[in-house]
């Protein structure tokens, strides 16, 4: 069953970060007057925002992206509890404590990745292969190239809250994604989510 408009376009400007009413209405394959309509709502309810923003030649076009309550529609995995017990851990057996669960949680995660990407054999094969289990895990995960450059790209953090809370966590998840994408490449993360960035955006260089 097709989800409702409204839906798939809180879903598109999530994955994008910022889109036009015209390319809403192309990807939705709806008309211009049925996306603007639909923006409209979605602003009355306060879950998006536009920017008008000058292009060059011609009329300035208008941008929308998610507010703060627009992003709040794709809350963080049980994200009070973890963030509890994170504190609780923290607390009653100290800083180290968190660090070993934290180790721990890597490596199991690094076991279950590689085994994701056992088959593949190029960069490319690689990054399909984890983009698809962690898009599994709940962040939207894809990848692109750009020049010479790779991107990996997670439009959602369903740890968010865990990770501001300890930002190990990000720690562990950069050294990961070096390990399983291999020694020959460089990975930095170029833009985070707990930084005030809209998505987390890992580049791949050589």
């Amino acid at each position: 069953m097709k989800k409702p408009a409204a839906d798939r376009i809180l879903m598109f400007l999530k994955m994008r970060g910022e889109a036009t009413s015209l390319l809403i209405a192309k990807e939705l394959s709806i008309t211009k007057e049925g996306a603007r309509k639909h923006l409209l709502n979605l602003a009355q309810q306060g879950l998006i925002e536009s920017a008008v923003k000058s292009e060059g030649v011609g009329r300035p076009s208008t941008y929308y992206t998610l507010t703060q309550k627009g992003l709040s529609q794709f809350p963080d995995t049980h994200a009070e509890v973890t963030v509890q017990l994170l504190k609780s851990v923290k607390n009653l057996l100290g800083e180290n404590a968190l660090d070993l669960l934290i180790s721990d949680r890597e490596k199991n995660t690094h076991e279950r990745y590689e085994m994701s990407l056992s088959k593949t054999k190029s960069l490319e094969e690689r990054l399909e292969a984890l983009a698809e289990v962690r898009s599994k895990e709940g962040y939207m995960a894809e990848w692109k190239k750009e020049g010479k450059e790779y991107f990996l790209i997670e439009n959602h953090c369903p740890i968010c809250a865990a990770a501001t809370e300890c930002q190990g966590f990000c720690r562990a998840e950069l050294s990961n994604f070096q390990s399983l994408i291999g020694k020959e490449y460089t990975v930095e993360r170029v833009d985070h989510i707990i930084s005030g960035g809209q998505r987390c955006v890992y580049k791949i260089t050589r």
